[in-house]
């Protein structure tokens, strides 16, 4: 029997999700499936049978913001001092956005106030579509489902991570692929590194799906119980620890 490991690079469309699988088993551990295109119901599909799934997309809005837009739609919002910077920070950025930037430098797109907004809109109709079905759909990663962000997973592992994206840096994702073989001898691409090397969307599909077996191995860093709270409302981003690479079978647990 063989574990199954899910990643989700979730777009608003369809055409540009990445989703892989990652079978392991005694044998090693191999790529099964990265492709670039996914509805909604290949999504459920896939996901079915999952020991973890790793989503690239924010899996809620920060508390703040939605506690404004409740206000302001009833006419009750409280006239702030100031509307400058820092209060529209307070209401663009989850505490797990700031948490990523204190620990790598990297900041998540905000899911208030930039594009990234649409793939959460649709991961919002996933997550109850998947709660009807009884899957434990908790935002803060105690659940089958985690949040993850690619790039910082490989900027915590010490790989290339930024400058890989789009159609443009095929050389940049190819370069990134070697590294990843060399750094992950016992990951088995079993013929996937081609649509990994042509598409990010499927690049990152895996590497979501690697921090998925990382989180549920023990070896990624979650919400604190101080931070839970928050985290089941506006989602939390797992992180591997610093250099601590993703190891092969046999070394689940650390």
């Amino acid at each position: 029997m063989s574990a199954r490991f899910v990643g989700i690079d979730l777009a608003a469309q369809a055409r540009g999700t990445g989703v892989a699988v990652l079978a392991e088993d005694l044998e090693g551990v191999r790529i099964e499936r990265a492709v670039r295109g996914a509805e909604d119901e290949h999504l459920l599909e896939v996901l079915e049978g999952a020991l973890k799934v790793g989503v690239d997309v924010p899996l809620g809005w920060p508390r703040g913001f939605v506690e404004l837009l409740g206000a302001h739609a009833a006419g009750e919002l409280p006239a702030p001092e100031s509307t400058g910077g820092a209060w529209r920070r307070g209401l663009a950025m989850r505490a797990t956005d700031l948490a990523v930037h204190e620990r790598t430098g990297l900041t998540p797109l905000s899911v208030s106030t930039d594009r990234i907004a649409h793939p959460a809109l649709r991961w919002a109709g996933i997550e109850a579509r998947l709660r009807v079905l009884g899957v434990d759909v908790s935002r803060d990663g105690s659940g089958v489902l985690c949040e993850v962000y690619p790039a910082a997973a490989l900027r915590q592992w010490g790989l290339p991570h930024r400058g890989y994206k789009g159609a443009r840096h095929a050389a940049a994702r190819a370069a990134l692929l070697t590294a990843l073989e060399e750094a992950l001898p016992w990951l088995d691409w079993n013929g996937h590194r081609a649509v990994c090397e042509a598409h990010d969307d499927a690049l990152d599909a895996v590497l979501a799906a690697l921090v998925a077996r990382e989180v549920e191995a023990g070896r990624a860093v979650g919400p604190s119980s101080r931070e839970r709270e928050l985290a089941l409302q506006e989602g939390w981003i797992w992180l591997p620890r610093p250099g601590d690479l993703p190891r092969g079978p046999g070394s689940a647990m650390g």
